[in-house]
C-alpha cells in the first residue's frame, strides 16, 4: 500500500503489523459537536442518556464511525450494536511489537501456520473462530471475568459426552452474522435466509443439549441468549422457504409448495399450460400429419410451431391452412408458425411467470424485514453460539494437548511448573522428533520481602549457549501468560499468575530501512518503549539487548537495563543474553537470580538439554554452533585458535569493579536529588555576581564551593 495514504507515517507501522488497510477521512466526519445528534439519530432515539456516559473524544470516533457506514451503504442502514464503553484497563495491553515477535495470529513471514492461534484454535464455526481471535489479541485483566470462562473449559473438559454432542451441533451452524450483514445491506439471497433458519435450528439443538446440566455461569448466559432467539421467526422461514435455494433471489423458485396460495396458484396455471402446450403440438401433428412437427421457444418469437421446409405445404397450400397456421418466420431449412391458441396461451404462461417471481420477491421483502427487526436477538445468539464453541474447542484442546487450569488472582505470582511452547511442543510432534523439554519460571516476589520493601516479581538473568533454547523458553512464558488471561488452559503442570497488565516482548529484530532505521536502532526503539511503559505488574521478556553495537557499548546498555527493570519499573521479567558478565549483578539486585540452559559435553560434541537450571553459563559454544552450520573446517579451526589466545590474554573481568565502583541506579538518585530542592552549591553559586570579584576573590570563591561540595 503507498505511504501517500497516511497523514502520519508514524502510523504505518502500526498498521504493518496489524494487517489492516486504512484510508484517512475528512476531519468533518469526526466533529464532537454534532456527534450526538447523528449517533441519536442512527438509533432512533431523543437522548444518549440510556447509552451510558462518554467523554467528546469517544463520542466524535463513534459518530464517525456512523458517518463511515452512512457514506458507504448510502441507503442501507446495518444493524450496529449500540455504542459501549471498554475500559483500556480492562484488558492486557500487548504493544504491535510484541504481537508480531510472539507470532499471535501470523508468523513474522506472514503465514497463519506456526501461529499460536492456528496451534490453539479448535473451533468449528466461524463466529466462534473469531471470537477466538478477539479474545487471543485482548487478554483479560479482571481475575473474575477470566476465572468464569475457565469455568466453562473446565465444566466441558469434565463432561466429554456432552462437548462431543455440542461440537457435532456446530457443524450445522451457519455464520449467521454474515448472513445478517448482507441481508441487512440487501446484498443478500435466499440462501442467507437459509443461514439464518439453519442457525435458529441448529441453535435449538444446542439448547437443548445444555437444558437439563447444571452449567457455570458463563455457559448458563449463552444458553439464556439461546433461549431468546424467536422462535416465530424460525418457524415463517420454515415453512416459506423450500429446500434447494437458488443463489439470487431473482432466479425464484425459493419458496416452499404451501407457502403462498396464490403462487400455488399461479404455479399450477404455469405447469398446467406446459402441459397444454405439449398437447397441441400432438394435435397439430396430427391435424397435418406432420409427424416431425415441433413447438418450440426463443426469446424473440416466444412461442412458435416448427417444420422443415419440405413439410411445410399441409399448413400453406390452402386459404384455410394459411388463416389457422399463420407464417411467422421462413429459414433456409424449416418455416414456422404460430397460431391463435397458440399465442394466447403463450401471454397466460408469461403472465403466470412474472406474478410468480413477483409474488416471491415480495415474501423475499417480508421475510428480510422479519430477520431485521429480530437483528439485536439474533446477533446475541449467534454470540452465545461462538462462546459454547470456544469453550468447547479449548476444552478438547485441553484435553488433547494435556493442558492445566491456571490460577489467576490480583498478586504478583508468576509460577509455572513444567511450562511448555504450545507452538513448537506441537510441531516435534507432528514431524516425530520427540518430546517437548518442559521447563519451570517462577518469577513471583521473595517471600519475605526485605522489611520496608514491597514484595515485587522477580527478574531472572538467562544465560546459555545458542541454540540453547533460550528464546523459545522466553516465548513460551509470555504465551502461557497469554492464554491464562485469556481464559483458558495452559501447556505446563501447573500455573500460578498474577494478573499482568502489560506484556513487553523484544526478541529479534530486523531493519528499517524504510524509515532510516538500522537492527540495533529498531532494538533500541523496542527498548526504550519498554523501559519507559513497564509497571511493576507488567511482564518483559527481553533478549540479547545490546548484541548489535559494540560490546562494550552493548554490555553497558544491558548492564544499565537490567538495574532499570529492576529498580524502576520493578516488573516481572526474563532477561536472556550472552554478556556473562552481567551475572555479577545478582550480587547486588535481591530480586535478580541467575539461570542458564545446560548443555552436556561428550567427546568433543555438544549436547543441548534444553533444560533451565540454576546458575549462570561460562560459555556460549559459538564455534560449535558455527561448525553446526557448515562453517569450513579451516574456518572453525582458526575460530577455535583465536579464542584460545583471547581467554588466555590478560583480560580482566570488568564487571567485579564496576559491581562496587558504580553508583547503582544513579537514575532513581538523580530523581531524589531533583526532588529535594536547590543545593546550598547552588544556592551559593547563585548569590556570587562574577562582575564584582577580583581574581583573588574569584578563586577564594571557587575553593569554597569546592568545599562545600566535598562536604568538608
Amino acid at each position: 500500500m503507498p505511504d501517500a495514504i497516511f497523514h502520519d507515517a508514524e502510523f504505518k507501522p502500526v498498521f504493518d503489523v496489524l494487517g489492516r488497510v486504512v484510508q484517512p477521512q475528512p476531519s468533518v466526519l469526526f466533529d464532537s459537536a454534532t456527534a450526538e445528534g447523528r449517533i441519536a439519530r442512527y438509533f432512533g432515539v431523543g437522548t444518549l442518556d440510556g447509552f451510558g456516559t462518554f467523554s467528546r473524544a469517544e463520542m466524535a470516533a463513534a459518530a464517525a464511525a456512523i458517518a463511515y457506514v452512512e457514506k458507504t451503504q448510502i441507503s442501507e442502514r446495518p444493524p450496529l450494536g449500540r455504542p459501549e464503553r471498554e475500559s483500556g484497563a480492562s484488558t492486557l495491553f500487548i504493544d504491535p511489537a510484541t504481537r508480531g515477535n510472539l507470532e499471535l495470529t501470523k508468523t513474522l513471514s506472514g503465514d497463519r501456520d506456526g501461529s499460536l492461534l492456528k496451534a490453539i484454535d479448535r473451533t468449528i464455526t466461524g463466529g466462534g473462530a473469531r471470537l477466538l481471535a478477539e479474545r487471543l489479541m485482548s487478554p483479560l485483566t479482571d481475575p473474575e471475568r477470566i476465572n468464569l470462562r475457565l469455568d466453562s473449559i473446565s465444566f466441558l473438559k469434565d463432561e466429554t459426552a456432552l462437548s462431543s454432542d455440542l461440537r457435532g451441533a456446530f457443524k450445522h451452524v451457519p455464520d449467521m452474522p454474515r448472513a445478517l450483514s448482507r441481508l441487512a445491506l440487501d446484498r443478500g439471497g435466499p440462501r442467507d435466509l437459509g443461514a439464518i433458519l439453519a442457525g435458529l435450528e441448529a441453535a435449538r439443538g444446542v439448547a437443548a443439549f445444555l437444558d437439563a446440566q447444571m452449567l457455570p455461569e458463563e455457559l448458563s448466559e449463552a444458553l439464556a441468549g439461546l433461549k431468546a432467539l424467536p422462535a416465530d421467526l424460525e418457524q415463517l422461514l420454515a415453512t416459506t422457504l423450500a429446500e434447494d435455494l437458488p443463489l439470487l433471489k431473482r432466479d425464484g423458485g425459493f419458496l416452499a409448495d404451501g407457502a403462498s396460495a396464490e403462487l400455488d396458484e399461479v404455479r399450477a396455471l404455469r405447469d398446467q399450460s406446459r402441459r397444454v402446450i405439449a398437447g397441441l403440438q400432438l394435435d397439430y401433428a396430427e391435424e397435418t400429419g406432420i409427424k416431425s412437427l415441433k413447438i418450440k421457444h426463443n426469446n424473440v418469437l416466444g412461442y412458435f410451431i416448427e417444420v422443415t421446409a419440405g413439410n411445410a405445404g399441409p399448413m400453406t397450400d390452402t386459404p384455410e391452412a394459411k388463416a389457422r397456421f399463420i407464417h411467422r418466420q421462413t429459414m433456409a431449412n424449416a418455416m414456422r408458425f404460430t397460431t391463435t391458441e397458440l399465442a394466447d396461451l403463450e401471454t397466460r404462461i408469461a403472465n403466470a411467470a412474472d406474478r410468480a417471481l413477483t409474488i416471491e420477491l415480495a415474501a423475499f421483502d417480508r421475510m428480510v424485514r422479519a430477520v431485521i427487526e429480530e437483528a439485536e436477538a439474533i446477533k446475541a445468539g449467534a454470540r452465545a453460539l461462538s462462546v459454547i464453541d470456544v469453550a468447547a474447542g479449548l476444552a478438547t484442546l485441553a484435553d488433547e494437548w494435556d493442558y492445566r487450569r491456571p490460577i489467576v488472582d490480583d498478586s504478583r505470582m508468576f509460577a509455572i511448573e513444567g511450562g511448555r511452547h504450545p507452538v513448537v511442543e506441537q510441531a516435534l510432534r507432528r514431524q516425530s522428533i520427540g518430546p517437548f523439554i518442559a521447563n519451570d519460571c517462577d518469577l513471583s516476589p521473595i517471600d519475605p520481602a526485605p522489611k520496608g520493601k514491597d514484595a515485587f516479581g522477580a527478574l531472572w538473568l538467562l544465560t546459555g549457549p545458542n541454540m540453547g533454547g533460550k528464546s523459545t523458553f522466553l516465548r513460551q512464558n509470555a504465551l502461557i501468560a497469554i492464554l491464562a488471561q485469556m481464559g483458558s488452559f495452559v501447556p505446563a503442570a501447573s500455573a500460578h499468575i498474577g494478573i499482568v497488565d502489560r506484556l513487553f516482548s523484544r526478541v529479534g529484530a530486523s531493519d528499517d530501512l524504510a524509515r532510516g532505521r538500522s537492527t540495533f536502532m529498531v532494538e533500541m526503539v523496542e527498548t526504550a518503549a519498554i523501559l519507559n511503559q513497564a509497571s511493576d505488574r507488567s511482564l518483559v521478556i527481553l533478549d540479547e539487548i545490546g548484541r548489535g553495537t559494540a560490546t562494550f557499548d552493548g554490555l553497558s546498555i544491558a548492564w544499565a537495563a537490567v538495574e532499570h527493570l529492576h529498580e524502576g519499573n520493578r516488573c516481572r521479567g526474563l532477561f536472556a543474553t550472552h554478556f556473562h558478565e552481567l551475572t555479577v549483578l545478582s550480587e547486588k539486585l535481591n530480586r535478580l537470580s541467575n539461570a542458564t540452559m545446560k548443555v552436556k559435553e561428550w567427546d568433543g560434541e555438544v549436547i543441548f538439554l534444553h533444560e533451565v537450571g540454576p546458575g549462570a553459563a561460562d560459555r556460549s559454544y559459538g564455534i560449535q554452533v558455527a561448525r553446526l552450520a557448515g562453517l569450513p573446517d579451516s574456518v572453525v579451526a582458526r575460530a577455535r585458535d583465536v579464542l584460545t589466545k583471547l581467554e588466555d590474554s590478560d583480560r580482566k573481568n570488568p564487571a567485579s569493579q564496576l559491581i562496587d565502583d558504580l553508583p547503582l541506579f544513579q537514575v532513581a538518585v538523580r530523581k531524589e536529588e531533583s526532588r529535594s530542592g536547590p543545593s546550598k552549591v547552588e544556592e551559593a553559586l547563585k548569590a556570587i555576581n562574577p562582575d564584582d570579584l577580583s581574581p583573588r576573590e574569584a578563586l577564594d570563591a571557587l575553593y569554597a564551593l569546592k568545599k562545600q561540595l566535598s562536604g568538608k
